[in-house]
């Protein structure tokens, strides 16, 4: 089958590879649908970071090369022994957390950020491929009335929700995100859901910051022709309850702290490659707290969060197309995939790839 795989920066090829065999617990999907995430962009531009390169991984026993994607959808077309909550034919999206099972974190129920916390696309074989072998757990099932398509979108509208409970936004509160590429839409999407009151958000791109309204903004800031924290603060009259960071640079990270309210709340989404700093002092002269956010809930839990993502595409609260800016095949996912979206100039926003 093709599958676009990884070889290290810069360096992805698509190829012919050998299928997985199924095994017992197992599930075979056909992939209809795989997003390219930010994930990926940092891989394929400055990796590895995720994907094993000098080892194999403990949990999957893989390196690279490995084969990309890890937001994706598709129909089971094979089920192996053991499995009871799946048959053929069944629409899922997949959960790629990887999880141990045997740590602290996995003992309390915290698989999403196991000891050894790694993803199928990045430590296994992914879904930019025609199908995948993944654990019966892994597989969602959609709710009817959610096409297939959309189910690869599940992934990073759960990060999104993850990002939003795990800060405790409550009804009314006022919000700034910092970035709008797809994960910063899924965070805007999910605090209107959550009933937040001011949404400002903060993004240098015309075409991201119109998808930004589209999803829920009530107040758009263009970073490069006013100070983003002194308009913050001046909508707010001192600052936001919460601040996300989603664009995943120094800058941002200080503007997302700078820009909340004492004791208010920073929320780093983000997967950052360089280091980034702020001076403390702002921080412990007004009380104010950062804390980190990864993936979503996974492992025995994966349908938790993914359920009430499927649930609200289902009943219309959560809203994928002004995620979605292109369609395009495997064999072209490198200059219309890849390059595409890391080009500055580019509109683009969420890419799905089509096996």
């Amino acid at each position: 089958m093709r599958a676009a795989v990884y070889y290290g920066q810069k360096d992805v090829r698509v190829e012919d590879v050998e299928p997985a065999t199924v095994g017992r617990g197992q599930v075979r999907v056909d992939v209809e649908t795989c997003g390219i995430c930010g994930t990926d962009l940092h891989e394929y531009a400055a990796g590895p970071i995720f994907i094993p390169g000098e080892a194999p991984h403990p949990l999957s026993g893989k390196q690279m090369p490995i084969t990309m994607g890890h937001e994706f959808s598709g129909v089971v077309s094979e089920v192996g022994d053991g499995v009871e909550s799946l048959d053929e034919g069944d629409a899922v999206a997949i959960n790629p957390i990887l999880h141990c099972g045997e740590c602290r974190q996995c003992a309390e129920g915290n698989y999403h950020i196991c000891a050894d916390i790694n993803f199928v696309g990045l430590a296994a074989d992914g879904g930019f491929s025609e199908n995948v072998v993944v654990a019966e757990h892994q597989a969602v099932p959609l709710a009817e009335g959610v096409p297939i398509e959309h189910g690869a979108l599940v992934e990073p509208l759960a990060v999104g929700l993850h990002a939003v409970r795990r800060a405790g936004v409550q009804a009314g509160d006022s919000v700034a995100v910092f970035g709008s590429g797809p994960i910063g839409l899924s965070v805007i999407q999910s605090l209107r859901a959550a009933g937040a009151g001011d949404i400002i958000v903060s993004e240098p791109r015309k075409a991201r910051r119109e998808l930004a309204t589209e999803s829920g903004a009530t107040h758009l800031v263009d970073p490069t022709e006013v100070d983003a924290v002194e308009e913050i603060h001046d909508l707010t009259g001192g600052g936001v309850d919460n601040a996300f960071e989603v664009a995943g640079i120094e800058a941002t990270y200080k503007q997302s702290i700078q820009a909340t309210r004492p004791q208010g709340t920073t929320t780093i989404v983000s997967i950052f490659e360089e280091e980034a700093s702020a001076h403390p002092l702002g921080i412990v002269t007004g009380e104010r707290s950062i804390q980190g956010t990864l993936a979503y809930l996974g492992g025995p839990r994966s349908g938790e969060e993914y359920g009430m993502v499927i649930d609200m595409l289902a009943d219309g609260t959560l809203d994928v197309d002004p995620l979605i800016t292109a369609r395009i095949d495997l064999d072209d996912i490198i200059d219309e995939g890849f390059e595409s979206l890391l080009d500055p100039e580019s509109d683009q926003v969420k890419i799905l790839v089509k096996p």
